[in-house]
């Protein structure tokens, strides 16, 4: 599966509002809930939450990857927002966060989960995706420049 294949224009948010971890993660939310994907977005909120308890999703280069497996999700999405400023999210390298995705999947299918943070993982890692993305007009351009690096990335692998 493709970041292509679950992220959607409609699923970017440039810029992104809030000011705390947790603003930005309901934020996100919001953005995935308009697109009915889930029921409760205060049980996914909690969830994703509770993962960020365990771990900060805050893996440096100002990229944070919040996660959760719901069962209520019955399908893979991922949100994905850009805040100019960036935000304390308790990095791994106390650096501000400005990329975020949130990801969330159905909790039967943890394979695809992981494949899908590791892809994210995997594109963020290039430094020209990451300015791409925070230089972004709208998210429509963001979403063509992750499709264009996805594909550029994954066809040198293949």
């Amino acid at each position: 599966m493709k970041l292509v294949d679950v992220i959607q224009p409609k699923s970017i948010k440039i810029p992104l509002q809030s000011s705390t971890k947790e603003s930005i993660i309901r934020e996100l939310i919001q953005v995935l809930e308009k697109q009915n994907l889930f029921n409760d977005p205060e049980d996914v909120f909690k969830a994703v939450m509770e993962r960020e308890r365990i771990m900060t999703t805050g893996v440096g280069r100002e990229v944070a990857i919040p996660h959760c497996k719901k069962q209520e999700c019955n399908q893979f999405a991922i949100a994905l927002g850009i805040h100019p400023g960036g935000i304390d999210f308790n990095s791994i390298d106390n650096k501000p966060v400005k990329i975020f995705f949130l990801l969330l999947g159905p909790e039967e299918n943890p394979g695809m989960h992981i494949r899908l943070l590791s892809r994210i993982s995997r594109l963020i890692a290039k430094d020209s995706l990451r300015q791409g993305l925070l230089n972004a007009s709208g998210p429509q351009e963001a979403y063509e420049l992750l499709k264009a690096e996805e594909e550029k990335y994954f066809e040198i692998v293949s």
